[in-house]
C-alpha cells in the first residue's frame, strides 16, 4: 500500500467529524431557546430581570400556571381552545381537501390540466402576508369580519398541501389498483374512498402535520380579521399580552407561561404521527 492509498480515509473522517459538528450546532441552536423557554417558566418575575435564571431557588412553576389560566379571567384557556379548533379542525380538513385535489390532478384528465397546476405551484410562491387584505375584503362583503369563519375558512385551502397530495398519489396509489376496482363494479368516489384513501393515510399525516403547524402559528390573518378578544388564537392573545407586559410587568412570567404551553401540542402531534409522516416524506422514493 502507497502513501497516498493510506491517506484516502482522512478526508472521509474529516468529512463526517464536520457533518456532526454541524449537525450538533444545528440541534444546540434549536433546543437552546427551548430550554431558556422551560427554565424561564419555573420562575417568578423578579428572577427574570436577574442574574439567577439557572438557579434552582425562587421556582414559580405551578404559581405562574395558577397565574396564567386567571389572567384576565381566564381568557387564556378560551384562546388556547380556538387555536385547537382552528388548527385540529382546519388541519383535518384541509388535509382531506388537498390530498383529494392532488389525487385529481395525478389520475384524471382534464381540459388544461397542467395550466391549473401550474397555476398551484405559483399560489406556493404568494406569502401569506399579501393575501390577507383581500381576504379581509371580501370577508367584509360577506359579512364575515370579526367571526370565526374569517379565519377558519381560509386556513382550509393550501396550494401547496395540493402540489404533496399529486406526489402522494403518484407514489402511493397504482393505477392498476384503481382499474381492478373499476372492474370490480366500483364507482369514482368509492374508489377513491376504500382503495386510495387508504394508500394515501401517511400522504394524509404529513399533509395534516403541515397544515396544523401553519394554522397553529398563524398569527397575520388573525390579527387582520378579528378584534374580540374571545376568539384569539393563542399566538394572537400572547402578542397582545406581550405588548401590555411593558406596563404591566405582571404580564411576563404569564406569557412565558403561555409560550411553553403552546409549543406542547405540535410536539405531541409530531410525537404521535411520526411514524407515519417519516413514511410520507419518502413517498415515490422506491417506486
Amino acid at each position: 500500500m502507497s502513501a497516498t492509498d493510506s491517506t484516502l480515509p482522512r478526508p472521509r473522517l474529516l468529512g463526517r467529524t464536520t457533518v456532526n459538528a454541524v449537525v450538533a450546532l444545528s440541534v444546540l441552536y434549536t433546543l437552546l431557546p427551548v430550554l431558556w423557554l422551560v427554565l424561564a417558566a419555573s420562575k417568578g418575575r423578579d428572577a427574570l430581570f436577574g442574574s439567577d435564571l439557572l438557579s434552582l431557588g425562587d421556582f414559580s412553576f405551578a404559581q405562574n400556571l395558577r397565574d396564567l389560566f386567571a389572567m384576565d379571567g381566564g381568557l387564556y384557556g378560551r384562546w388556547y381552545a380556538n387555536s385547537l379548533l382552528y388548527a385540529v379542525l382546519g388541519a383535518g380538513i384541509g388535509a382531506l381537501v388537498s390530498v383529494a385535489c392532488g389525487y385529481a390532478f395525478d389520475k384524471y384528465r382534464f381540459r388544461h390540466k397542467e395550466k391549473l397546476f401550474g397555476l398551484v405551484l405559483a399560489a406556493v410562491m404568494v406569502p401569506q402576508t399579501v393575501l390577507a387584505l383581500p381576504l379581509y375584503l371580501m370577508a367584509s362583503e360577506a359579512g364575515l369580519v370579526n367571526t370565526f369563519w374569517a379565519v377558519f375558512i381560509p386556513v382550509l385551502f393550501n396550494p401547496f398541501g395540493v402540489y404533496l397530495g399529486r406526489i402522494f398519489s403518484q407514489g402511493y396509489v397504482p393505477d392498476e389498483v384503481l382499474e381492478a376496482a373499476r372492474m370490480d363494479g366500483a364507482g369514482e368516489l368509492t374508489a377513491y374512498a376504500r382503495v386510495a384513501l387508504r394508500m394515501l393515510g401517511p400522504g394524509l399525516v404529513t399533509v395534516f402535520l403541515f397544515q396544523l403547524t401553519a394554522i397553529w402559528n398563524n398569527f397575520f390573518l388573525p390579527m387582520v380579521m378579528l378584534s374580540d378578544q374571545d376568539l384569539y388564537p393563542v399566538s394572537l392573545g400572547l402578542y397582545q399580552w406581550n405588548s401590555s407586559a411593558s406596563v404591566s410587568p405582571e404580564y411576563y412570567p404569564v406569557v412565558i407561561m403561555g409560550s411553553l404551553l403552546a409549543v406542547l401540542p405540535l410536539i405531541l402531534a409530531f410525537v404521535l404521527l411520526q411514524r407515519f409522516w417519516r413514511g410520507g416524506l419518502t413517498a415515490g422514493a422506491v417506486k
